[in-house]
């Protein structure tokens, strides 16, 4: 089979769909290949066991103040049916002893939790928090929804403003070193990091300091999709189908074509010779892109060389173990605190900061550390991800890819390490013994075989580290969308402002290619 389109992309995680959905409404017959059976990437909800009433997320989940994001009200993703909920208390770290470090939706409620532990550290909260917002609404959030400047432009814009030359300033420390340095309680740093540490930035690595305030500051919480993940997906792809174009599934792309120097369609493992009247945009990780499906005779050795230098984060792959459940965990803390019988996240097992740097140890050497999880119960929030009176719950672990060299030992090792995972969760929550129905375990390999894209199972797919970062993520020469190619684009997490569900990325990437063909973008549209 033969066809055209104006434009061809590839992969369907949710970068590639708000790229896609932009295009469409642009007025562009775009088509968007898909290896896997349902679209969506990491946005998986799955009816464990089949048939059974049970829906469990088992990738993505919490989706940190996704609502306020500039496509998502411009794609209409509400009427369509990607409806948020943002509960109060947003995340809860609860400890042996039954203290509790809160973040609350209400940040007054925020500051309460701080003093409970020491009330200093709650005064420097509430001093970043005042000198870090204008910095997150005037800087930070629009650098993220923006192509990336060069870091010499970058710098110089900063210093010409006192909030431009703190946040430099202030980025030139590690995570780790600004917590120690504005911080005294060893649980209320251990906390802040661990927030911090979703992210999945290396908490030594220097550059990423302003990350904490800017966290303090944000307004931007944990939220989560009625329904499950997956409406997020089903709500982009109608946004795609309304406007004319499509998106098809069980179709792998195995080369992509070109001629006379620029990229001009991609042909399919069926053998579909599909043709790109303007541009080829691909959702996928470097390797895939460059060293898979072009020819190498359209790459540059620079180019080459640099796609098979991109690095996978250490720390960002995922053990998640899910339980279908009688009754919701129950707490022991919420004797004296009532409130965390409702707490959105909750993070079990982090005591001290002296914790992390036995983690990445552990990580670096391929061996599974004392475990740190956290995890929600989404059916206390969301009544259809369960049974009429029964729940789903799950916890996440970061734990190595490379178990003891290999990563084939996860097979062998799952069901032990998900009876740890269970056995610790039970000493926060004695209730669960009784509770559980049945449970179900994914490794970080297990993520990588769902999801090839996350190459070592790294849910960011890319390092914040090696200068990956903004103008040269993924690499210097492809850090604002475009390629070597003419024609051809990048549009996924391995570009800035990287991974997590942000679809900024993607959002990015149509003001690029948009602009390109000479049509409105996304951010002009909106001014």
């Amino acid at each position: 089979m033969n066809d055209a389109f104006d434009g061809i992309i590839l992969g369907s995680g949710h970068n590639s769909l708000v790229l896609q959905a932009y295009a469409a409404r642009s007025g562009l017959r775009t088509v968007c290949l898909e290896q896997a059976a349902e679209a969506g990437g990491g946005l998986r909800t799955e009816e464990l066991p089949a048939g059974s009433g049970f829906r469990h997320n088992t990738h993505s989940f919490y989706h940190r103040g996704l609502t306020s994001l500039p496509w998502y009200s411009d794609l209409e993703l509400n009427w369509l049916g990607a409806k948020y909920l943002t509960p109060p208390l947003n995340v809860a770290l609860i400890t042996r002893d039954g203290r509790s470090l809160e973040w609350w939706t209400d940040f007054d409620q925020t500051v309460e939790s701080f003093q409970r532990i020491d009330p200093r550290d709650a005064e420097t909260l509430l001093r970043w928090r005042r000198r870090f917002r204008p910095i997150v609404q005037h800087i930070l959030a629009p650098e993220a929804q923006a192509p990336p400047l060069p870091g010499d432009e970058r710098e110089r814009r900063l210093q010409q403003t006192f909030e431009g030359r703190l946040l430099w300033d202030t980025s030139r420390l590690s995570p780790l070193e600004f917590v120690r340095r504005e911080f005294r309680h060893p649980l209320i740093q251990a906390g802040l990091l661990f927030f911090n540490g979703l992210r999945e930035v290396d908490l030594r690595q220097p550059g990423f300091g302003h990350h904490i305030p800017a966290l303090l500051a944000s307004d931007g919480m944990a939220q989560m999709c009625r329904g499950g993940s997956r409406q997020l997906a089903a709500a982009l792809v109608a946004a795609i189908q309304e406007a004319g174009s499509q998106v098809r599934l069980s179709t792998r792309p195995r080369r992509i074509l070109v001629e006379q120097g620029r990229a001009a369609g991609v042909e399919t493992d069926q053998g579909d010779l599909l043709r790109a009247r303007h541009f080829v945009a691909s959702g996928l990780n470097p390797q895939q892109t460059f060293l898979e499906l072009l020819d190498p005779r359209h790459l540059p050795d620079v180019w080459r060389q640099r796609a098979e230098q991109f690095q996978y984060n250490v720390l960002a792959p995922l053990f998640g173990l899910y339980l279908n459940l009688r009754e919701p965990p129950a707490y022991a803390a919420a004797a004296n605190r009532p409130e965390l019988a409702r707490a959105f996240m909750v993070i079990l097992g982090l005591e001290h900061v002296d914790q992390f740097p036995e983690i990445v140890a552990h990580h670096e050497a391929g061996s599974i550390p004392p475990t740190v999880m956290w995890g929600s119960c989404p059916s206390l929030f969301d009544l259809r991800q369960a049974p009429r009176q029964q729940h789903t719950a799950f916890m996440w672990e970061k734990l190595p890819y490379h178990l003891r060299g290999n990563p084939s030992n996860w097979d062998d090792e799952l069901p032990r390490h998900a009876e740890r995972m269970l056995n610790l969760w039970t000493q926060y929550a004695p209730n669960l013994p009784g509770a559980v129905i049945e449970w179900f375990a994914r490794s970080p390999l297990d993520v990588e075989r769902t999801l090839p894209n996350m190459r070592f199972g790294d849910l960011l797919v890319g390092a914040f580290s090696h200068g990956q970062i903004g103008y040269h993520r993924p690499f210097p020469g492809a850090g604002h969308y475009r390629t070597h190619l003419p024609g051809l684009y990048l549009c996924g997490s391995c570009c800035h402002p990287g991974g997590n569900v942000t679809g900024l990325p993607g959002y990015n990437c149509a003001q690029v290619l948009l602009a390109d063909l000479g049509l409105p973008s996304p951010a002009a549209a909106r001014t």
